[in-house]
């Protein structure tokens, strides 16, 4: 995810802090894209975004912003 080597000028890559460490990414890339290239399931992920759970139905209308930051925590089910 941090390879710019898919951005066409580094004017289109930002930074965002993913669980506390700095990700690149797109400029335009919206967070169900983000999620995908850390290649995590959205079926079994939260998103803390910016400090407040966001829930999955703003999901696909929240484009990332350079310095947000995210928190992921993966569902594990067990018993």
């Amino acid at each position: 995810m941090s390879d710019l080597s898919g951005l066409s000028n580094f004017s289109d890559a930002i930074t965002v802090q993913v669980n506390g460490e700095p990700q690149t990414c797109s400029r335009s890339i919206l967070l169900p894209n983000l999620l995908e290239q850390l290649g995590l399931n959205p079926r079994l992920i939260a998103v803390e975004y910016n400090g407040e759970i966001l829930h999955r139905q703003f999901w696909a209308d929240t484009q990332v912003q350079e310095g947000d930051r995210l928190e992921i925590v993966t569902i594990v089910g067990g018993g």
